[in-house]
């Protein structure tokens, strides 16, 4: 395969002889190294990401990592080559195979969506496989002696078909608690194993190997002509797996029904907090309450909120004067003690700079809460306007509405306006103000035209009033009443010093954390509480009341 050397075009005239030799055996250098690449290059491709530091020399940003030797360092002084510019060559090579950095992130993304969808439904396929051995075995062990040695089997009548009959509507039973228990689409996927899953499972499995080992040993190694026995010996492994569901039931659901433990959740950007009673769960069961607590209760994350505080400390940050006063007080004292006589004056001019310093201060603490003041005076100001032009936007809108509403049922049928079409049409006299007070209040992002009209339609169809209408946009509402696009946060990370797998207790502390903030999370055990009884007798608080027939009136 054929390369290209690309040589620079940029000469010297301050070339010594010894640099051009050098320059000269170094181009049969690289051109001895540039065919070897190029052959191999045909069989392989290396593909690094822009600004990934190889392993051989790590470099960050064109330049060798703290602590790491340079490839100049290896050979020394001699080895570097002043003519750089001169005798660096570039090796191009092709080959049958190219991906972009773009292909590379999509890969990266497949692979991980497979493995997500993987570790999603990997539960319910083990789920779906150990009730399908539980409901089985039981139907396998009435069917084999049949099929193996049926004319050897002692007829058991009445008996015999009384048990098929228990065995069918408790295999029924179990198949149906089966599927409500276990084969549930899943929630969420949580980092660990659950432990009291893995348990039950590992029971399941062990009381069916169990029960497999008896029958083969017993049974159909001997043959066993007593039908009855087989037929009691599968119901008593039906009624061993309700059993063993009743204990699942107990585990899994029972259990963390009653409250144990307070949990106090705070969101880091804006300090918003909640606090819940929940059970006794792991780290990680305990994890996924509190985010779907977090979803219904919580307001919409707000970004656009926080950034109106960070301007107005960047702007009290930007009217600061930064002065460098140790240089300043060395220059006069300086210049004052060079002066004969003016030791005094240095003093007295040091003492007067000081305090002017620290009233200016003084006055810059004063302006800065009074500034803060103002401006969330006038914010609120501006919401109240922009609402009030909201409001009576929309209730004239709505009245428009409720008269066309009556003159459509004097018109003929072909011309009443379907709902739709009257939203779209009264959508516009109500969108400049409603576009103004979302964007006072910041909150524009979360509102779609589409999902503002779609609103605006089912209002008109369920008869709702202007407040209804105006409700989810008036006050900002929990998460899960906007669109999943508007959550911010699809992927959480728990962040624990505690195992995920053990159980919370008092004084537990873990953070959910996602792109743009996390939860923190702190137990507490909800106390002991004594109620004591006191009995007060019915008698004991009668009284009498005595009238004066000559009492003044």
């Amino acid at each position: 395969m054929d390369t290209e050397s690309t040589h620079s075009g940029y000469s010297y005239s301050s070339r010594s002889g010894r640099s051009n030799r050098h320059g000269d055996r170094s181009r049969e250098r690289h051109k001895a190294s540039s065919s070897k690449d190029s052959s191999r290059s045909e069989r392989s491709v290396v593909i690094n990401p822009p600004d990934t530091p190889s392993q051989e020399s790590p470099v960050h940003n064109g330049e060798p990592l703290p602590g790491e030797p340079t490839p100049d360092a290896d050979h020394g002084d001699d080895g570097q080559d002043d003519n750089w510019g001169e005798t660096t060559t570039a090796v191009t090579g092709t080959s049958e195979l190219s991906l972009s950095q773009e292909e590379v992130v999509g890969l990266g993304k497949g692979i991980q969506d497979r493995t997500q969808g993987l570790r999603r439904y990997f539960p319910l396929v083990v789920g779906l496989c150990v009730g399908l051995l539980v409901v089985a075995t039981p139907l396998v062990f009435l069917l084999l002696p049949v099929v193996m040695w049926p004319d050897r089997l002692q007829a058991c009548g009445a008996a015999c078909e009384g048990l098929f009959l228990s065995i069918s509507f408790k295999l029924l039973i179990l198949m149906v608690a089966i599927w409500a228990l276990f084969l549930r689409p899943g929630r969420a996927s949580l980092p660990r194993v659950c432990v009291y899953r893995a348990f039950l499972t590992t029971l399941t499995l062990l009381l069916t190997m169990s029960y497999w080992l008896f029958y083969g040993v017993r049974i159909l190694d001997a043959q066993d002509e007593d039908y009855h026995g087989i037929v009691q010996f599968a119901v008593s492994l039906v009624d061993s797996q309700l059993f063993v569901h009743y204990l699942a039931v107990v585990l899994l659901e029972l259990r963390q029904l009653q409250p144990c433990y307070s949990v106090c959740v705070i969101r880091s950007t804006d300090g918003e907090s909640r606090h819940y009673n929940i059970g006794q769960l792991s780290v990680q069961r305990a994890a996924l309450s509190i985010l779907e607590y977090y979803y219904r209760d919580f307001p919409l994350h707000n970004p656009a909120l926080l950034s109106a505080s960070k301007h107005r400390a960047a702007k009290h940050l930007a009217g600061l004067k930064v002065y460098n006063v140790d240089a300043f007080k060395n220059k006069l004292r300086t210049y004052l003690l060079d002066t004969p006589g003016n030791a005094a004056g240095a003093q007295a001019a040091n003492g007067n700079q000081s305090r002017a310093m620290v009233t200016a201060a003084a006055k810059r603490k004063d302006s800065a809460h009074n500034e803060l003041y103002y401006e969330e005076a006038d914010y609120e100001r501006r919401v109240r306007k922009r609402k009030a032009r909201l409001v009576v936007a929309v209730e004239e809108a709505f009245t428009h509405v409720r008269r066309m509403k009556k003159e459509d049922e004097r018109a003929a049928p072909s011309d009443i306006m379907d709902v739709r079409e009257a939203a779209l049409a009264i959508f516009p006299s109500m969108a400049r103000a409603l576009q103004k007070y979302l964007r006072t209040t910041r909150r524009q992002h979360c509102h779609s035209m589409e999902s503002i009209q779609k609103h605006l339609a089912f209002c008109l169809v369920n008869n709702m009033s202007p407040k209804a209408f105006l409700e989810a946009y008036l006050a900002p509402g929990p998460t899960l009443q906007y669109g999943p696009e508007r959550w911010m946060a699809d992927q959480w990370t728990l962040i624990s010093e505690a195992s995920v797998t053990s159980g919370i207790k008092e004084g537990t502390e873990f953070l959910l954390r996602c792109l743009d903030f996390s939860l923190a999370i702190t137990i507490k055990s909800i106390p002991y509480i004594r109620i004591t009884e006191e009995y007060i007798d019915p008698k004991s608080h009668k009284f009498i009341l005595l009238l004066q027939s000559e009492t003044s009136v």
